[in-house]
């Protein structure tokens, strides 16, 4: 179950609350070997799946006005847990409840229209994150100048670079002025000068009391921005806390010195 209400005022209570949150998919699980067996295969019109847990029974909860990170393995499923945040993945069970408004930035060009101009992109999204076309209108140009598009603002995002995605979705999201932000490794995308003005402006947010979620394999940057860490590791949530330990738990991990089990 996924909920959104008003955001509290009380900093104390927790603006994401996820209760035993598993998320299944079905994966295709037959494999021909030959072209008789393809031909076989689609002469039964039958493909066998199996249920694959990408998150499983995942429990936490995220504070107004904190920096949250999600780290693990390619494949671990953080990936996949942000998206049940926002909205874009129903929980196969468990529950979501999300007080505020929410900017997602998890995946490049994720709700861009390859056929429509930049411009035309700012007024489609920015009204999906719940502006009114004249507060469109009065942010366009600084979301113009942030993005550094220039010329390139009335031409068809189709041809965009993906730095230049990244620079537009990132200024749109973010002058939309949500609640929370969540981001999931947008920002390996471009050149370091654009990334430290996207750190600045996620510096801004953090210092005006918004929630900010990022996944990311730079660990960098999550000890900059990030007050506390998860750890996701096939699919479990094994370790909860600081940065620096969580993060030495996590290269651990990927050095194979610690087992895989679930730490509490």
């Amino acid at each position: 179950m996924y909920s959104i209400s008003k955001l509290s005022r009380d900093v104390s209570e927790p603006v994401i609350e996820v209760d035993d949150v598993v998320q299944c998919f079905r994966v295709i699980r037959e494999r021909s070997n030959t072209l008789r067996e393809v031909f076989a295969t689609l002469h039964r019109h039958r493909t066998t799946f199996h249920r694959f847990e990408a998150v499983k029974h995942v429990s936490f909860k995220i504070l107004r006005g904190s920096t949250t990170g999600i780290i693990g393995r390619n494949g671990s499923g953080k990936s996949t847990l942000l998206k049940v945040i926002a909205g874009v993945y129903e929980p196969t069970r468990g529950q979501i409840r999300v007080s505020g408004s929410i900017a997602p930035l998890i995946e490049l060009g994720a709700g861009f229209h390859h056929e429509l101009t930049g411009r035309e992109n700012i007024l489609i999204n920015a009204l999906l994150l719940g502006l009114t076309k004249r507060q469109i209108q009065e942010r366009e140009q600084s979301i113009i100048e942030f993005a550094e598009i220039g010329e390139f603002i009335d031409s068809p995002v189709k041809q965009y670079s993906s730095g230049m995605y990244m620079r537009l979705a990132f200024a749109v999201a973010t002058e939309v002025d949500p609640d929370i932000l969540l981001i999931d490794e947008i920002l390996a995308v471009g050149d370091a000068s654009f990334k430290e003005k996207c750190y600045d402006r996620l510096r801004s947010f953090h210092n005006r009391g918004k929630t900010i979620v990022i996944v990311s394999h730079d660990a960098g940057m999550i000890k900059s921005f990030c007050d506390r860490v998860l750890l996701i590791n096939k699919g479990q949530l094994i370790a909860d806390g600081p940065a620096d330990e969580v993060i030495s738990q996590y290269t651990q991990i990927i050095e194979a010195k610690l087992p895989t089990m679930a730490i509490r």
